[in-house]
C-alpha cells in the first residue's frame, strides 16, 4: 500500500520552463497518488500551463518532519542570483534590470538575497536554514556539469548540502566524477523526463488530437521538424545559418517547420526570435502559441523529428522515440549551458550526432533523421526502465518510511 504521509516536492517549477514543469508531473506520478505539497522559492500559479500551484519552501512549518524531494533540473549549478532573475516577470523593465545588475557583482548579490529571502548561493538545494523541517531528503535527477565553473563558495555549499542528504541520483557522468572528487558517491540514473511517454502517453496522444497540434498537424500533412531555440540564438547571422540548415532538410523531405517555446521565464526563449526566423525559411513555418506543457510534448511527440536547444526537449523526444538533435548556443558553446546538453548526450546516448553549432545543423539533422525508428523507441524504452527500477530501487523505500 502506498504511503499516505506527505511528500514536500522541490523544484525550479516556480518558472515557466518546460523541463522544470515536467519533472514536477513526473515525481507526482512516481508516488502514486501520495500527498504532495509542491514547493519552490516563490509562490507561483502555474496550472494554466500544465505545472503546479507552488508554494514557497520558507512556508512549510510541517509539526513532524516531511520527506523531501528534489525533482531535478539543473540545480547544482543554478545561482541565486539566476534563481531571482528568472523569477522575475519576462518584461523590458525586467530585463534592464538584469542588464543594469550584471555589470555589479556586490549590488546583484545583495538584490538576490533580498528577493529570495535566503543566503545561499544555491537555493533550489533545501536551504540551510530550512533544513530541520525536512527528513529525510532526497534528490533524483540533478544536473551540474558545469559546476566546476561555479564561484568557490557555491561549490563548497553544494557539495556541503549534497553530503546531508539521504539519496542522490544525478543524471550525467560528469556530475557523478565531479561529486566522486568530492567524496559523495552519487547514483548514476537518465533524466526523470525519460518516463514521460510511458507515464503520460495517452494523455500526450489525445491532445494531440485537439487544438493547435491538431491543426499543426493538418497543415503539414506530410509531417514536420519540431524546432525551438533560446533567445541568445537571435543575432541576425545564427537565423541566417539555422534557417538555410531547415530548409536544406525540409524542403528535401517534404516537411514544415513547426517552432515551439520551451520556456518564457527570463534568459529562455524568445517568441520574436522565433518568428525572425520563421520569415527567413522558405519551408512552410508555424508557431505554436501554446506553452502549455502537454503541447509541447505533444509537439514533439508527433514530430519527424526535434531540433533545438533544449536539453528537455531531447528528452522527451528520445523518449517517443523521435530523432532529435541539439543544437549549441553560438556565443557560449563552451559554457555551462552547452557542458548541460554534452554531458547528457555523453553518458546515455550512442547513436550520434548529439550537439552541434547551427553551421553543421543541415548534415547533423540529416544523419538523424536517419536512424532506424526501431532503434530510437528501443533506446527510449531502456533510458525509461532505468530511471524507474532505479527509482523505485534506492528511493522509494525512504519515501515511505524505510531506509
Amino acid at each position: 500500500m502506498p504511503s499516505t504521509a506527505p511528500v514536500a516536492l522541490f523544484g525550479a517549477y516556480d518558472r515557466h520552463n518546460f523541463g522544470d514543469l515536467l519533472l514536477a508531473r513526473v515525481a507526482m506520478r512516481l508516488l502514486r497518488g501520495q500527498p504532495v505539497c509542491c514547493a519552490g522559492l516563490a509562490a507561483r500559479d502555474l496550472r494554466a500551463s500544465g505545472g503546479p500551484r507552488v508554494r514557497p519552501l520558507a512556508g512549510l512549518a510541517p509539526s513532524a518532519p516531511l520527506p523531501l524531494l528534489h525533482v531535478g533540473g539543473q540545480l547544482l549549478s543554478c545561482s541565486a542570483w539566476q534563481a531571482a532573475a528568472m523569477l522575475m516577470p519576462p518584461d523590458d523593465e525586467t530585463m534592464a534590470t538584469i542588464a543594469w545588475l550584471s555589470r555589479r557583482s556586490l549590488a546583484r548579490r545583495r538584490w538576490a538575497r533580498a528577493a529570495l529571502g535566503l543566503e545561499d548561493h544555491a537555493p533550489y538545494l533545501l536551504p540551510r536554514a530550512l533544513a530541520g523541517r525536512f527528513a529525510p531528503v532526497l534528490a533524483l535527477g540533478l544536473g551540474g556539469a558545469g559546476l566546476e565553473q561555479c564561484p568557490r563558495r557555491m561549490r563548497a555549499e553544494v557539495m556541503d548540502k549534497l553530503r546531508r542528504m539521504q539519496r542522490v541520483a544525478v543524471r550525467d557522468r560528469a556530475t557523478q566524477a565531479l561529486l566522486r572528487e568530492a567524496g559523495i558517491e552519487a547514483l548514476l540514473l537518465p533524466d526523470p523526463a525519460a518516463l514521460t511517454a510511458q507515464l503520460f502517453g495517452p494523455l500526450i496522444r489525445r491532445r494531440a488530437r485537439h487544438g493547435e497540434v491538431a491543426a499543426l498537424r493538418a497543415r503539414f500533412s506530410g509531417g514536420y521538424l519540431a524546432v525551438q531555440i533560446a533567445a541568445e540564438f537571435g543575432d541576425d547571422a545564427t537565423l541566417d545559418a539555422l534557417a538555410a540548415a531547415l530548409d536544406a532538410v525540409a524542403l528535401r523531405r517534404g516537411l514544415g517547420v513547426a517552432l515551439f517555446l520551451a520556456g518564457v521565464a527570463p534568459w529562455h526563449d524568445d517568441a520574436a526570435v522565433l518568428r525572425r526566423l520563421a520569415a527567413r525559411l522558405r519551408a512552410p513555418a508555424a508557431l505554436l502559441d501554446s506553452i502549455h506543457l502537454w503541447d509541447i510534448c505533444a509537439l514533439l511527440a508527433q514530430s519527424a523529428g526535434y531540433c533545438g536547444s533544449s536539453l528537455h526537449g531531447r528528452i522527451v523526444a528520445t523518449a517517443f522515440g523521435r530523432p532529435r538533435l541539439n543544437l549549441l548556443p553560438p556565443q557560449t558553446g563552451l559554457g555551462m549551458e552547452s557542458a548541460k546538453h554534452r554531458a547528457y548526450v555523453d553518458s546515455w546516448e550512442f547513436q550520434p550526432p548529439g550537439c552541434v553549432a547551427v553551421g553543421d545543423a543541415g548534415e547533423a539533422l540529416e544523419a538523424a533523421l536517419a536512424v532506424e525508428e526501431g532503434t530510437l523507441r528501443a533506446q527510449g524504452e531502456a533510458l525509461a526502465r532505468a530511471v524507474l527500477e532505479g527509482f523505485e530501487r534506492e528511493f522509494r523505500p525512504w519515501i515511505e518510511g524505510g531506509c
